[in-house]
C-alpha cells in the first residue's frame, strides 16, 4: 500500500506469548501497525475507542467473555471495524457462532505469516478469509437439518418443562398465571415442532436431546 496510511490492527488474546508473536509478526509489514493489544474481552472493549483499528485479530478462548461475545459487542459498538478470528479450533459450533458474532474471517494459528498478512488486508478490504477446516464446518453446518426443537419459543420450553414434571394443562395455567386455552395452544404447538402425538413422547424426545434444564 504505497503513499496510504497502514492498516490499523488491534490484538485480543488472553496468552502473553501469543501477542508477543503476533506483536513482533506485525514488525515485519509496513503497511500493518499495531494500535493496542488486549488480553480479555473486556480488556478489548475498553481500548477499542482510544484504539481505533480498522482490523482485529480475536482468540475465541477467553475466560469470562469469549472471542465471539466481544466479537460481536466490537461489531455492534463499532461496525466499521473487522474482525479476524485467530484460534485453534476448528470446531463447528465455534465457526457458526463467530461468523454470526460478525466476524468476517476465520483462521487456524498455525497459519502463515503470508497467509495472516493477506487475510488482514482482505478483511480491511471487506473480504473474507476461511480456513479449510473452518469452510469445510460451515459448509457441513449448512447442509444439516435444523435440531429437533430448535424452533421452540422460551414460553413453549417453559410448559415443557412443566410437562416433564408430570403437570397438567391446568396446573401449568396456574403455575404460569396464564389461561388453559393459552397452555392447550403451548402444547399443541410442542407436540407439532417436536413432531410427536402424546405428551409422554414429546417429553422423551425432549429428554433425548437435550431440551430441558436438568439442573436442580
Amino acid at each position: 500500500m504505497v503513499d496510504s496510511a497502514p492498516i490499523r490492527v488491534m490484538l485480543v488474546d488472553d496468552h502473553a506469548v501469543v501477542r508477543s508473536g503476533l506483536r513482533a509478526f506485525l514488525l515485519a509489514f509496513d503497511d500493518l501497525t499495531l494500535v493496542g493489544e488486549a488480553g480479555s474481552g473486556f480488556e478489548a472493549l475498553a481500548l477499542l475507542g482510544k484504539a481505533n483499528p480498522d482490523v482485529v485479530l480475536m482468540d475465541l478462548m477467553m475466560p469470562e467473555m469469549d472471542g465471539a461475545a466481544t466479537t460481536k459487542a466490537i461489531r455492534e459498538r463499532n461496525p466499521h471495524v473487522q474482525v479476524v478470528v485467530l484460534t485453534s479450533f476448528p470446531e463447528e459450533e465455534l465457526v457458526t457462532k463467530a461468523l454470526k458474532a460478525g466476524a468476517i474471517s476465520y483462521l487456524l494459528k498455525n497459519v502463515s505469516a503470508r497467509e495472516l498478512s493477506d487475510a488482514i488486508r482482505k478483511a480491511y478490504s471487506g473480504r473474507s478469509t476461511l480456513a479449510p477446516e473452518a469452510a469445510q464446518a460451515l459448509i457441513h453446518s449448512t447442509t444439516q437439518p435444523p435440531k429437533l426443537g430448535h424452533d421452540l419459543t422460551p414460553r413453549e420450553r417453559e410448559v415443557l418443562e412443566l410437562m416433564s414434571k408430570g403437570q397438567n394443562n391446568v396446573e401449568i395455567a396456574d403455575e404460569l398465571v396464564v389461561s388453559k386455552s393459552t397452555i392447550k395452544f403451548h402444547v399443541s404447538n410442542i407436540l407439532s415442532k417436536l413432531q410427536s402425538t402424546s405428551r409422554t413422547e414429546a417429553v422423551a424426545l425432549a429428554i433425548e436431546n437435550n431440551l430441558l434444564d436438568r439442573r436442580a
